[in-house]
């Protein structure tokens, strides 16, 4: 793709962030609203597996949106990770056991398994490698609007009609982000035919070993927020605040203002400075969420958590892809997801744990995930070593 003119808002690019932002809306609009339906059913001690089944399904799908987005194209990948967002928000009403439930959330993870690593390597088609960074922060803050919108949608669906509504709508958003993507056109250079053979993957298929630092810090950092989805909405309830969506809707806030900088700040300065104050700033996030005894306390620490995630999005994600191969760019990219994933997922879980629906534990829940964040910051000072040559696009 030529690259010469560096131009960064064209069309096809405008159309892939609104996709993007119609996706995040689909699935994060339900996440406040899931612990309480779950409950319903009897499944108040598997608030965990929420998001951790979600994960793990994005994880184990990792290698083959990969491949497949090395192979067949990164379009076809894209759309199916929408039309599962589709499939399974129309399922939900349908389900009434907390069995069904937790394995519908399972299948539901294909969707995020698929769509951005799609999207991510359809970027770095068609942007310079000079403004990598400014342009995954604008998709990611396409998807940050989407996540800040999606919350406080399916809340007011969910209080003013019920949660049926609610999943219904869901599924509207997943397939408007799938007709936009429909008429994209396709990037990869040596686009194959699909065929069930691609989907044997091969050991050295499912790891980019160049892009080792990169999975290590988002491995690290996304611990936190398995954490927030998990047990923010407790919490919130815990502080007599009503909208349990109202905390994801500052945090999005404060990292869609801080997304609008930090592409550019990345590509200006590096990636290693910003995931170093990133990382500092989401352990200090995770601290005052400790300390916090008013609802004002929480939103304060939203905001400074979201600012941290809007650092840390776009510069990971351009890190990775400045580091890995051109050819393998799915690959690495995959790879970055899955350390996403599991990060997320356990977190998720040792969250659920060490809180244990208890509200005396939320401290040192909080406390906990705040030293494993500062972790990324220790590496990165003192373990991490700069490759003699990065591999980049020409």
């Amino acid at each position: 793709m030529d690259h010469s003119s560096g131009k960064i808002y064209t069309l096809h690019f405008i159309l892939l962030c609104l996709s993007n932002a119609l996706f995040s809306a689909s699935f994060n609009m339900m996440i406040p609203e899931l612990p309480a339906y779950l409950s319903k059913m009897g499944g108040a001690d598997y608030k965990g597996y929420i998001i951790g089944l979600f994960t793990l399904m994005a994880g184990l799908s990792r290698p083959f949106s990969g491949k497949l987005t090395d192979t067949i194209g990164r379009v076809p990948v894209m759309i199916f990770g929408s039309l599962v967002c589709v499939v399974c928000s129309l399922l939900y009403p349908l389900v009434s056991t907390v069995g069904a439930f937790l394995l519908l959330r399972f299948f539901h993870g294909f969707s995020t398994g698929f769509k951005p690593t799609g999207t991510s390597a359809y970027v770095s088609d068609i942007i310079p490698y000079n403004r990598r960074g400014e342009a995954m922060g604008m998709v990611g803050l396409a998807s940050t609007i989407g996540m800040a919108l999606g919350p406080a949608i399916g809340g007011y669906m969910a209080v003013r009609w019920n949660i049926n509504v609610m999943f219904q709508l869901s599924a509207v958003f997943a397939l408007l982000s799938v007709v936009i993507l429909i008429g994209m056109k396709e990037t990869l250079a040596n686009k194959q035919s699909f065929r069930f053979s691609l989907l044997k993957i091969k050991g050295e298929e499912i790891f980019e070993p160049l892009v080792w630092s990169p999975v290590i810090i988002c491995f690290l950092t996304y611990f936190s927020y398995g954490a927030m989805l998990t047990i923010i909405p407790d919490f919130s309830a815990f502080l007599g605040i009503n909208n349990k969506g109202l905390f994801f809707t500052f945090f999005t806030a404060s990292s869609i203002g801080i997304r609008l900088l930090a592409g550019k700040v990345s590509d200006r300065y590096g990636r290693v400075p910003v995931l170093k104050v990133s990382a500092l700033l989401m352990a200090a996030s995770m601290l005052m969420m400790g300390f916090a005894t008013t609802a004002a306390l929480l939103m304060a620490a939203a905001v400074v958590y979201g600012i941290s995630v809007g650092l840390n999005a776009p510069a990971i994600t351009a890190w990775t892809i400045d580091l890995g191969q051109p050819e393998h760019r799915g690959r690495a990219l995959a790879s970055m997801y899955i350390a996403m994933e599991a990060g997320i997922g356990l977190g998720a879980y040792f969250s659920a744990f060490v809180y244990n629906n208890n509200a005396s534990h939320f401290p040192a829940t909080f406390y906990l995930f705040a030293g494993i964040t500062l972790l990324a910051t220790i590496y990165l000072s003192f373990f991490y070593k700069k490759p003699a040559m990065a591999t980049r696009e020409c």
